[in-house]
């Protein structure tokens, strides 16, 4: 087996369902989970119809590179979404369909970087888990860069040495960041931008959570935006990763994409004709509709501004917390140790939040997701009215 299996962590889920093992919660109220990001507003009809009306597709089989149209699709997509000058991104170089990023993020590092010299791999502090995993198989070092207040929930990059950034081979970025929803600004990301071409390393910025926003007439700024507002538009060791699963409410089609920088696209490609990871056809067909409309996008973002307003409402006296930038997540501090106030919440009131803890690792003492907890606003409007509720019915013991 690979010994680097042995460094991988628990996932946070399964520390969640460790720690309210032997719990009992009240049983004449319903359970509530505010802990998983897993869109639950409807799924457009029209990704609907599109894949059940190609399931014929099911006797073909796909290729690596997807169809012309969605790759066509995506490109249009960026250059509305991003105000890219026209024609910098080639569908056909720069745009590569994946199942999900979650897939695609790990298997990018697989890709990129070079066992044999020592790499590093830079991630924010908290962070989807899938960084660490994909850099601790790639044969990488983790190098965790906390989020804190201090630097408005982005990731610390003043405390990154020349010595670190010239070891870097690949830096995961999230903005919109999970949890924090913070959006890290155009003036970083350029600065990232040209360490990376002085330290010669791979920029993966995570953005899939770049729709869900609060206001129409600002959205969040990204990496290929920055890229091209500097004069870079080939994109170079800029690479970008999208999902429809928050966008669109369709995180069981499993569709996102990857795009930048071309060389990096394609040698990508040939590591996934290997992988054996193409899009099924309906899930393509269906994608390419989905990404040219932005009706339901719009209605989505609304859905969730009503939400956030609400509920904020509900714990604006019992809680120490406030909007995020974007995102769908809350991520307050909590009165007490961020395990027992999630195991007691479940006890008391059978709502299911995540400790911060959970999505965080101690460095040098410090571990920024500790005395916080993420919780998802995914569930429709009245059950998430009910567990504020019950959250600010919690807190009055404290």
């Amino acid at each position: 087996m690979n010994p680097d299996l042995a460094k991988l962590q628990p996932y946070p889920f399964e520390k969640l369902a460790a720690l309210k093992s032997g719990v009992t919660p009240p049983a004449d109220l319903a359970p509530i989970t505010l802990s998983i990001g897993e869109p639950k507003h409807p799924t457009p009809g029209l990704i609907s119809a599109a894949v059940r009306d190609h399931l014929h597709y099911l006797a073909t089989y796909p290729t690596t590179r997807g169809i012309a149209a969605l790759r066509e699709a995506i490109v249009r997509w960026l250059e509305r979404r991003y105000r890219l000058p026209l024609e910098t991104l080639h569908p056909d170089h720069h745009v590569l369909p994946v199942n999900g990023t979650r897939e695609a993020l790990f298997a990018f590092a697989q890709a990129v970087i070079d066992r044999q010299r020592k790499p590093l791999v830079l991630m924010p502090n908290p962070f989807y888990q899938i960084y660490e995993g994909a850099a601790l198989l790639a044969g990488a070092s983790p190098i965790y860069l906390p989020c804190t207040p201090a630097t408005g929930l982005i990731p610390n990059f003043s405390r990154v040495t020349p010595e670190t950034w010239k070891r870097c081979q690949l830096l995961y970025l999230c903005s919109p960041g999970n949890p924090t929803g913070a959006v890290i600004p155009l003036e970083t990301l350029q600065r990232l931008i040209e360490l990376a071409q002085q330290h010669d390393f791979v920029i993966a910025a995570d953005e899939c959570y770049s729709e869900l926003f609060f206001d129409e007439a600002d959205p969040p700024v990204g990496l290929l935006q920055a890229a091209a507002a500097m004069g870079l538009r080939s994109f170079r060791r800029c690479v970008v990763f999208h999902s429809l699963s928050k966008r669109s409410n369709a995180p069981g089609l499993r569709s996102g994409f990857v795009a930048g920088d071309a060389e990096i696209i394609d040698r990508f490609a040939l590591y996934r004709t290997y992988h054996g990871c193409a899009m099924p056809l309906q899930h393509q067909v269906a994608s390419t509709l989905a990404w040219g409309d932005e009706a339901h996008v719009v209605a989505n973002r609304a859905l969730y501004r009503e939400k956030f307003a609400q509920v904020l409402e509900i714990l604006a006296s019992a809680l120490p917390v406030t909007r995020p930038q974007a995102g769908f997540y809350l991520w307050p501090e909590t009165p007490i140790d961020d395990t027992a106030f999630t195991r007691d919440l479940f006890q008391a009131e059978n709502v299911t939040v995540l400790p911060g803890s959970f999505l965080s690792r101690e460095v040098e003492g410090e571990n920024p997701g500790a005395g916080r907890i993420r919780l998802a606003l995914v569930a429709p409007l009245d059950e998430c009215l009910d567990a504020a509720h019950r959250l600010r019915r919690f807190l009055e013991r404290f």
